[in-house]
C-alpha cells in the first residue's frame, strides 16, 4: 500500500460523522427485520442480512454494534437496542464450551456495558453490574477450558477440534484477560485452579510461534510476517505438524482476515501488557520477555498487510490467490472490488487498521520512530474504506461496508448477475469493526478515555 504521510484523524471527522448516520439506519433496520429464532445475521446476500446457522459467532457483532453507535453518539436507542438484547440474548453463549469465540460475542456485549456503566457514560446499578461482571468471568472460565497443551505451552482450540490453533482465535482471548482482571480463575476437579491470565499468555505464545512467520527459514514459504489461519498439532504427543486454511487459499499462503486478527489482537494484548500487574508476568516470563515476542508478531503482520494490499490500504482475500496474478501490479493500484478475478476483503481492512493504528501508537508512545508509519498506513487504510465504493450509505441495503467476504473456498459468497467474484455485501464482523475502528479514533479526536477492550 502507499501511506499517505499527511492525513491526521482530523482530517477523518466527516468520514466518521457520516459513518454513523449510515449506521444508525442500518441498525435500525437490522432490528426491525430480522428474526433472532433464524439465528444471527452473518452476512448479506442482495443486501439483505442472512443467517448460517453454524455457531451464532456474530450475534455479539449485532448487538454490540449498537452498543457502539451509543457510545459515539449518545442516541439511548441504540443502548436500549444493545442493553437488551444482551440480557436476553447474549446468556447462551457465556455457557458455550463448543467455540472459541467469547471474546467476540461476549466483550463486544457484556463488556463494552460494563466499561461504559464504569465510565459514567450509562447509569450505574449494582445488580445489573454484577451480571455483567459475572458474565464475563464465566465466559473467561469457560473459553480458558477448551484447552489443547504442547510441549511448553498450549492453546484454544477451534471448532475443529483439539488438533486445531486458528490465528482468529488471538484476539478472543480478550475474554480470558477480562476475566482475569474481574478476579476469577479457571476451576476444575479438585478444586485446582488455573490462571486465566496465564492461559492467555500462552495462548498468544504459541500463536505468536506457529501462526505468525518471521522470515527464519521456517519453510520454504517464510516470509516476514506472513500467517497461516490454521495450525495442525499431532494430539498424541502435542507436536506441531502442518499449517493449513479453513477460509484462505493454502496453508502456504496468507489469508487476510487471518492476517488482521493477529494485527489488532497482538496490538492490543501488547496494550494490556503495558497495564497489567507486572508481578502476574513474572512466571509467564516476564514482562519484557513477553514484550518482546508480542510486539515483534504484530510489527511482522503489519508490515505484511503494508506490502501486501492494494495501494489504497484494501486488501484481496489471499495474497496467494490463484487468479491474483492476473491483476498485474495490484499492489501500486487502488482495490477494484469489482475486478473480475479475485474478490477484496474489506473486513480485513475494518480489523487490521485498528491493529495498525494500535501499534502505531505503541510505537510512538516509546519514541520509537517507526511508530508514525503504522499509524499513518492505519489513516489510509479508513480513509479509504470510510467512503464509496466501501461505505454503504443506501437505505436498501442493511451492510455498512461493502466487498465483505466470508468463505471464499466453500462458495458462501453472493456473486451477483453480470460479476465473476463476490462483491457489493457486507458482513457482520466486518461492519463491528468498522464501528469499533471509528469509534477508537473519534474518541482520540474527542479527547475521550482511550479506548481498549479491558478499559474498566
Amino acid at each position: 500500500m502507499i501511506i499517505n504521510p499527511s492525513l491526521t484523524p482530523a482530517d477523518l471527522l466527516p468520514r466518521l460523522n457520516r459513518l454513523w448516520e449510515c449506521s444508525a439506519a442500518k441498525i435500525r433496520s437490522i432490528e426491525k427485520s430480522f428474526d433472532a429464532a433464524r439465528g444471527a445475521p452473518v452476512f448479506t446476500v442482495k443486501g439483505t442480512y442472512t443467517a448460517r446457522g453454524w455457531t451464532e459467532w456474530t450475534q455479539g457483532f449485532q448487538y454490540g454494534s449498537a452498543i457502539l453507535q451509543f457510545d459515539a453518539t449518545g442516541d439511548p436507542e441504540f443502548l436500549e437496542i444493545g442493553r437488551r438484547n444482551t440480557l436476553d440474548k447474549m446468556t447462551a453463549h457465556v455457557g458455550h464450551f463448543g467455540v472459541h469465540d467469547h471474546g467476540f460475542n461476549n466483550v463486544s456485549t457484556y463488556g463494552n456495558l460494563l466499561r461504559l456503566m464504569k465510565e459514567g457514560r450509562i447509569p450505574f446499578d449494582q445488580r445489573e453490574r454484577q451480571l455483567y461482571e459475572m458474565a464475563l468471568r464465566l465466559s473467561g472460565s469457560v473459553q480458558a477450558r477448551r484447552w489443547t497443551t504442547i510441549p511448553g505451552g498450549g492453546f484454544i482450540y477451534s471448532f475443529n477440534g483439539p488438533h486445531s490453533l486458528f490465528v482468529d482465535t488471538i484476539r478472543t482471548i480478550r475474554s480470558l484477560v477480562v476475566g482475569h482482571e474481574l478476579g476469577f480463575a479457571m476451576s476444575a476437579e479438585n478444586d485446582r485452579t488455573t490462571s486465566l491470565l496465564e492461559r492467555a499468555v500462552q495462548h498468544a505464545l504459541s500463536t505468536a510461534r506457529y501462526s505468525v512467520y518471521y522470515g527464519e527459514g521456517r519453510d520454504s514459504y517464510d516470509t516476514w510476517g506472513r500467517t497461516a489461519h490454521e495450525s495442525v498439532f499431532n494430539t498424541n504427543d502435542g507436536n506441531y505438524r502442518c499449517p493449513n486454511s479453513q477460509q484462505g487459499f493454502s496453508g502456504f499462503t496468507t489469508w487476510t482476515r487471518g492476517l488482521a486478527w493477529a494485527m489488532t489482537g497482538f496490538a492490543e494484548q501488547l496494550e494490556y501488557l503495558e497495564k497489567a500487574d507486572k508481578t502476574d508476568l513474572e512466571s509467564l516470563g516476564g514482562y519484557g520477555h513477553l514484550e518482546g515476542i508480542y510486539r515483534k508478531a504484530a510489527r511482522a503482520t503489519c508490515d505484511f498487510y503494508i506490502d501486501h494490499s492494494a495501494a489504497d490500504g484494501i486488501p484481496y482475500w489471499d495474497t496467494g490467490a490463484p487468479d491474483l496474478y492476473k491483476l498485474g501490479d495490484y499492489r501500486n493500484r487502488p482495490a477494484d472490488p469489482f475486478n473480475d478475478f479475485e474478490p477484496v476483503d474489506s473486513s480485513a481492512a475494518a480489523i487490521g487498521a485498528q491493529g495498525l493504528l494500535r501499534l502505531g501508537r505503541y510505537l510512538q508512545s516509546r519514541n520509537d520512530p517507526e511508530g508514525d508509519r503504522y499509524w499513518q498506513a492505519g489513516l489510509t487504510v479508513l480513509n479509504t474504506l470510510f467512503e464509496e465504493p466501501y461505505l454503504s450509505p443506501s437505505a436498501d441495503h442493511q451492510g455498512l461496508i461493502l466487498h465483505s467476504v466470508y468463505h471464499r473456498p466453500n462458495g458462501w459468497d453472493y456473486i451477483p448477475p453480470g460479476s465473476k467474484v463476490p462483491c457489493g455485501e457486507s458482513s457482520m464482523w466486518g461492519d463491528y469493526h468498522a464501528r469499533e475502528a471509528a469509534l477508537y479514533l473519534g474518541r482520540i479526536i474527542e479527547g475521550r478515555p482511550y479506548y481498549t477492550f479491558f478499559g474498566f
